[in-house]
């Protein structure tokens, strides 16, 4: 790899981890400086492999000029004489071992689990999770962040200091849960993670998906958090992104689900979506089994009178446990499989969901061969209200074979 491709890669593997340990290190309050010093360190990369070309193993140089900066940091701030210099008063040794930077790959996996926690803390707005999530977590730039909430840099740049912000004012640490808070603690990381899926699903951006799979997968592999809910949520995240290939064209236009070609669906991650939904099997139902469910019938390519009574089925348990406008509007499409357009028509008008671009979308589906007149209106309106051009280009294709 060159250098011109290498260093973008690794800083969004590598920042994420930098960042998370030194703020583990110096404490939540201090994430301006880490996020300085971790920037400092790719600066220097640039800078120093474009003279000496590439070091024999990048990674490693990347840890070690970010814990000499640490270091340097640590020994000249006003931050290591109040609280650190007064306790390693006593021997060089243990002033080694206090200002030692650990990278190992065992504190770069406590410390991210530690700082999803943190960053998913009740206190601040999910959106703001989600932003924090993606800067720290994730490694993303500002402008990158920008364009996956379609905002401008100064929003974001906004909203995530006052996001950090009001962790320092609640002196919030960066540190597991107690044994006893975790449950309630971990509701709050799932649903960060699986909003931060839905927004990469939505938007057709694909790296968010995966990074939101990197860290549920993270919760997996740890014994405190490998729970049901977890692997649910894995789960469904694995069948939904199966089929993400098969929902662009080469044009980079939304495919939607009956025109996909299903030749282009991921067997391996739908394979790891049963493995992870086998897991999730004991204990309390919760609405990412269910989805979870959907999803997995969604994978089945015979279009069979079962595969949509399974997800009716699914819907009807979810809006239960769970009610969303969504949901609700997702379901109708299942009944209109299972007892007819007539039906579903009905139902999905009743939900009054008159500034909603996918409810006038369906009903443009539904009503084709019905009444081609009124699937051309409710197309219509459902690309006035679309959000991204692929899902506009989508609704215009759509909308001429109603015609």
């Amino acid at each position: 790899m060159e250098k011109d491709e290498l260093i973008p890669h690794l800083f969004r593997t590598e920042y994420r981890k930098i960042v998370s340990v030194l703020c583990k290190r110096f404490g939540f309050d201090q994430v301006a400086i880490a996020e300085d010093i971790t920037s400092d360190t790719f600066l220097t990369a640039t800078q120093s492999w474009g003279l000496k070309g590439l070091p024999e193993n990048p990674t490693a140089w990347l840890y070690n000029v970010a814990k000499n900066k640490a270091k340097n940091y640590l020994q000249r701030s006003t931050f290591f004489e109040d609280k650190i210099s007064a306790e390693l008063q006593h021997s060089s040794a243990e002033t080694t071992e206090e200002t030692d930077i650990d990278l190992s790959p065992q504190n770069i996996n406590d410390s991210q689990l530690q700082m999803m926690f943190t960053i998913c803390h009740p206190t601040i707005s999910s959106e703001s999770q989600i932003g924090l999530s993606l800067r720290l977590l994730c490694g993303f730039g500002i402008e990158e962040i920008a364009d996956a909430f379609l905002t401008s840099k100064e929003t974001i740049n906004k909203r995530l200091f006052r996001a950090k912000e009001k962790l320092r004012e609640e002196g919030i640490k960066i540190a597991f849960p107690d044994p006893a808070a975790i449950e309630q603690r971990l509701e709050t990381v799932l649903k960060t993670i699986y909003l931060l899926f839905n927004e990469g699903y939505t938007r057709l951006r694909k790296e968010l998906c995966l990074e939101a799979m990197r860290l549920c997968i993270m919760l997996v592999e740890n014994n405190s958090t490998n729970t049901p809910p977890v692997n649910a949520l894995l789960s469904l995240m694995c069948f939904h992104t199966s089929r993400f290939d098969a929902r662009i064209d080469e044009d980079g236009a939304m495919v939607l689900y009956g025109e996909q070609d299903t030749s282009r669906w991921n067997t391996d991650l739908i394979s790891k979506g049963g493995y992870f939904l086998r897991n999730s099997a004991s204990g309390k139902v919760t609405q990412y089994h269910l989805e979870a469910g959907i999803a997995y019938w969604h994978t089945q390519k015979e279009d069979t009178k079962e595969k949509w009574e399974n997800i009716l089925q699914n819907y009807n348990r979810l809006l239960q446990i769970a009610y969303s406008p969504m949901a609700a509007l997702n379901r109708t499409y299942a009944l209109s499989k299972v007892n007819g357009k007539p039906a579903a028509i009905k139902a999905a008008e009743q939900l009054e969901l008159t500034d909603n671009h996918l409810c006038f979308a369906l009903l443009g589906e539904l009503y084709t061969g019905i009444n081609n007149e009124k699937a051309q209106t409710h197309f219509a309106k459902a690309i006035a209200l679309a959000k991204t051009p692929a899902e506009k280009e989508a609704l215009q294709r759509k909308k001429n074979l109603s015609q």
